[in-house]
């Protein structure tokens, strides 16, 4: 870009022509040159990133949170801060603990938090929360055969998201204050001004802990073609990163020893592909005909799926015979 812009301005003295035409001669062809310059600035803003370049569940909280701030000076708008803060937080955790149990599965590796989630929802003792993710989170680094995983695998990353005091002390202020507020000891209004901005400090220092979350990409896959001579499967998706549903479909060539399903996958930074469902599913929400992702849960002895992009939910309607197979019922 600073070759360009260099070699732009010099076009100036290269050239012949009125001074007014020099003018539209580095409007027009320095245009380009401007977005790049705008769009490479951005990319230096921690809320940028997490908003274009997070799983969508993260960004779409975290899009929430930026709109609640916007409000300020309207009734209520600190208030709703706060809430953002705190679902935002919890959307966080759980999407990197499920995503941390349905690798774990994969790898043939469980410890006792994931047991403990699975048990809830297999006996209706009742529906993950932001406890249950934690602890999933904290137990995965010591759980039996992460070391036999390549270096490269995913795991490694998501076992060292929460591995110290620092990580543990955001996640212990935050979990007090979701479940102060989940159970009606809300702040006075005098503390609230304090709070926010300690909810605030600590999503943000576990947003940035969480950055590795931008390179493990979230695919929805929409079509699978066979193609018996290449022996490999052509793939369309839609790449579910940034605060939108609303993407262009992709394609791409696998030619793994596994079949492609038409699932949610993770695609790991050598394009591996790693399946997520039924830990994590995606379809159209029934409640708000948004494109969203779910996950299995529990209340009052129905199994209900729930969306920790916005918190709709409705009676589990697919095949249990998946939640059996991975211990889920």
């Amino acid at each position: 870009m600073a070759a360009e812009a260099s070699a732009l301005a010099q076009s100036v003295f290269d050239r012949s022509g009125s001074p007014e035409e020099a003018r539209r001669r580095i409007i027009t062809t320095g245009q380009l040159t401007r977005l790049r310059s705008v769009a490479a600035a951005q990319l230096d803003g921690p809320d940028f990133i997490v908003r274009t370049r997070y799983p969508y569940p993260i960004a779409l909280r975290w899009r929430n949170v930026e709109a609640q701030k916007s409000a300020d000076g309207q009734d209520d708008a600190q208030a709703k801060e706060y809430a953002a803060v705190l679902k935002a937080a919890e959307t966080l955790l759980g999407y990197s603990a499920l995503l941390t149990t349905a690798l774990a599965h994969e790898a043939g590796i469980t410890c006792k938090a994931i047991g403990a989630f699975k048990k809830k929802i297999a006996t209706g003792l009742g529906g993950p929360g932001f406890g249950d993710w934690q602890r999933i989170l904290q137990q995965i680094p010591t759980a039996e055969g992460m070391s036999r995983l390549p270096p490269e695998h995913p795991l490694h990353e998501l076992a060292v998201f929460l591995a110290d005091d620092e990580a543990e002390e955001a996640c212990r202020s935050l979990a007090t204050k979701r479940n102060s507020r989940a159970h009606w000891r809300e702040d006075l209004p005098a503390a609230s001004a304090a709070k926010l901005k300690e909810a605030q400090d600590g999503l943000r220092f576990l947003l940035g802990r969480a950055r590795f979350l931008a390179d493990l990409q979230l695919l929805d896959v929409t079509n699978v073609v066979w193609d018996p001579h290449e022996q490999s499967d052509t793939v369309t998706f839609r790449r579910l990163m940034g605060d939108h549903p609303v993407v262009p479909t992709e394609s791409l060539c696998h030619a793994g020893p596994e079949r492609i399903g038409h699932i949610l996958y993770l695609a790991d930074r050598d394009q591996g592909l790693h399946p997520l469902s039924p830990f994590l599913t995606c379809e159209k929400c029934k409640s708000c005909a948004a494109l969203a992702l779910f996950h299995a849960d529990k209340e009052e002895g129905v199994l209900l799926q729930t969306s920790p992009d916005h918190g709709h939910f409705y009676p589990y309607e697919g095949d249990e015979r998946a939640l059996r197979a991975v211990g889920l019922r």
